[in-house]
């Protein structure tokens, strides 16, 4: 019963130990949001000459205030969407 109890503190604690620290490059990130990932993936579609249903978002990060980039994929064929606040895609690229 002991042994149980101090395994089981000794996971807590190592549990909360690897937490990332404030302002870390793993916590500050600002991704885009779920709706505008999406676009860009149908947006990505005719560029990648893949159907929109095969492509999917795989990274999104805030360029500015107003401005992400968002990172898809679809059968091999990777592509760069920029897309505004209000989810206008301004550009895509294949990559």
């Amino acid at each position: 019963m002991v042994f149980a109890l101090a395994l089981a503190t000794t996971q807590i604690v190592g549990c909360l130990a690897s937490q990332p620290e404030p302002n870390s490059v793993r916590n500050t990130g600002t991704t885009a949001p779920a709706e505008h990932q999406l676009a860009c993936a149908s947006a990505a579609a005719a560029p990648l000459g893949v159907d929109s249903s095969a492509i999917l978002p795989v990274s999104s990060s805030q360029i500015d205030p107003q401005t992400f980039q968002v990172i898809v994929e679809g059968k091999g064929a990777r592509a760069t969407c920029v897309i505004d606040a209000s989810g206008n895609v301004v550009s895509v690229q294949k990559v």
